[in-house]
């Protein structure tokens, strides 16, 4: 009897709960929205979305018109198709459309949304910003690695040419393209590549991994995103693959800046002692936040390097 009393208080308290935000909803559901297709009660206009996604937002652009207001569960969407309204979300109005709503994405995988893609319009977004425009990205610092851009993609050729020569078979390009991507981009930023054939060793291993992780974590739907006030249950299981992922993810890039850290603390041991450091050592993004990171250790904290490197490797992913 104890028990189904207390399911019976949990069942009540889940419907209250469910009501409270209906009703929370049709109260402050502004008047003046774009034009909508009828929606169902707490789901909104999830119903609609079938593959392929954009040819379905594209249909029902042309029935409802340029800019169409959507609610898939809680999240409000506005979807815009015609240039003057981009230009006037993006240009004049762009501070408005500028936050990012909160997933556990972002919360897991992208330090509580202090990532540039995750947070929201303000200081630390802004000073994201400088750093990868200004510091990490810019033309002069592109151009300085263009040897390695050189090199992987002889490499590649190379392991085409090796392939291709021992007997006739098919070649997965993009399977190809993506490693010399991430070979390009990793050499970047901690001087390592972890792709090719000749790569071996463990700590290239746990990158391939945390890659294909995070690749079957991006292409899942998570409907606790949606629905909020069920974020609690994970019934999806995802939310627990991405604690997962975050303690290994993390423990891999604390790992690589603390090696960084004890490269440079040798060389200016070795800088003091001979007058010599090791300038064989091309610098990489990497050793350019640790430079910032002296003279603003408030912002260039272990975690926003972090923050940095992990995005610059999700946008590699497919």
């Amino acid at each position: 009897m104890e028990v189904s009393h207390w399911f019976n208080f949990a069942a009540l308290f889940f419907f209250f709960v469910l009501a409270s935000k209906l009703v929370i909803y049709k109260l402050g559901n502004p008047k003046n929205l774009p034009p909508s297709p009828p929606s169902r009660p707490i789901i909104g206009h999830l119903h609609l979305l079938k593959q392929p996604i954009h040819r379905t937002l594209c249909e029902l652009s042309k029935k409802y018109g340029d800019m169409l207001f959507l609610r898939f569960g809680a999240r409000k969407v506005l979807v815009i198709s015609s240039p003057s309204a981009v230009e006037e979300c993006f240009t004049r109005k762009d501070v408005i459309f500028a936050n990012r709503p909160r997933t556990l994405a972002g919360k897991h995988l992208n330090y509580n949304s202090t990532t540039m893609g995750f947070s929201s319009y303000g200081e630390h977004w802004r000073n994201l910003r400088r750093l990868t425009t200004i510091e990490l990205f810019s033309a002069s610092r592109v151009a300085s690695f263009s040897d390695i851009r050189k090199e992987e993609v002889q490499l590649l050729l190379k392991q085409l040419f090796r392939d291709s020569s021992k007997q006739q078979a098919k070649v997965g390009l993009t399977a190809s393209f993506m490693e010399l991507t991430f070979n390009v981009m990793m050499r970047m930023i901690a001087g390592k590549r972890y792709y090719g054939k000749e790569v071996v060793d463990e700590e290239a291993g746990q990158f391939q991994n945390i890659i294909k992780e995070m690749e079957a974590l991006r292409g899942s739907s998570n409907m606790n995103d949606f629905f909020p006030v069920l974020q609690w249950i994970d019934f999806q299981g995802l939310e627990k693959r991405m604690m997962g992922l975050k303690k290994k993810m993390d423990k891999f890039l604390q790992d690589l800046i603390e090696e960084h850290q004890k490269v440079r603390s040798e060389s200016s041991q070795s800088t003091k002692i001979t007058g010599l450091g090791n300038q064989k050592r091309n610098m990489t993004l990497i050793d350019v936040m640790l430079s910032l990171k002296e003279t603003e250790p408030e912002f260039y904290t272990d975690q926003t390097i972090k923050g940095v490197i992990m995005e610059a490797k999700l946008q590699q992913l497919p």
